[in-house]
C-alpha cells in the first residue's frame, strides 16, 4: 500500500514522503492516527496544498523539544537509593525512577520516551538520552547517590559530633576543676 507521510514518523519517513507499507499497518495505525493518506493523485495535489501548514506545524513542534531539551541539560537529577555492602543497590533505577525525579525536578516528561539500555544499578554519574522529537534528543545528567548521602559525608558528622562531645566533656571538667 503506498501512502503520503502527512508526519514523521519513526523508522518510516518524513513529511512528504511516499512510503510502501503493508496495508495493515497504513489501515489499522497510520491513517487513523492522521500520519499518512493514501497516494493517489487527488490525496497527492491535496497534500501540496496542505504542505505548507504541516511543514510549519512540525517546525514549531521541533523547536518545542530543542527547548525541552535545553531545559532538560540545565537540570541535573539526583536519585536518592538504598545500599548494601559494597555499594550495591537494593534493586535497581528504572525509567519510572527516572521519570518521577525528573517531574520532581520540574520537567514531566513521558518516561516511555526515556533511553535506557539497562536498569541502573551502582552509585554513580550518568548520561541519559531522552528521544524528545524525531530528530532531537536530549541528555539528561543524573546522578545516583547513597540515600543519607556520600559516606564521606557520614563520616564527617560523625568526627563533629564526636568532636563537639569531646569539647563539651573537656568545657565540663574545666569547670568542675574551678569549682
Amino acid at each position: 500500500m503506498k501512502l503520503i507521510l502527512r508526519a514523521d514518523v519513526d523508522s518510516l519517513g518524513r513529511l512528504g514522503d511516499i512510503v510502501t507499507v503493508k496495508a495493515g499497518y497504513g489501515r489499522n495505525y497510520l491513517i487513523p492516527q492522521g500520519l499518512a493518506k493514501p497516494a493517489s493523485p487527488a490525496n497527492l495535489k491535496a497534500f501540496e496544498l496542505e504542505r505548507r501548514k504541516l511543514q510549519a506545524s512540525a517546525d514549531s513542534l521541533r523547536a518545542q523539544a530543542e527547548g525541552l531539551a535545553d531545559k532538560i541539560a540545565a537540570t541535573p537529577v539526583s536519585i536518592k537509593v538504598r545500599v548494601g555492602d559494597g555499594d550495591k543497590l537494593y534493586g535497581s533505577v528504572t525509567t519510572a525512577n527516572i521519570g518521577d525525579a525528573m517531574e520532581a525536578a520540574g520537567v514531566d516528561i513521558d518516561r516511555r520516551k526515556i533511553l535506557l539500555t539497562d536498569s541502573i544499578r551502582n552509585l554513580g554519574e550518568y548520561e541519559i538520552d531522552i528521544r524528545l522529537h524525531p530528530d532531537v534528543r536530549g541528555k539528561l545528567k543524573l546522578s545516583v547517590v547513597r540515600q543519607g548521602g556520600p559516606i564521606e559525608e557520614i563520616v564527617e558528622e560523625t568526627e563533629a559530633v564526636e568532636e563537639s562531645v569531646t569539647n563539651d566533656a573537656e568545657s565540663e571538667n574545666a569547670e568542675e576543676a574551678k569549682a
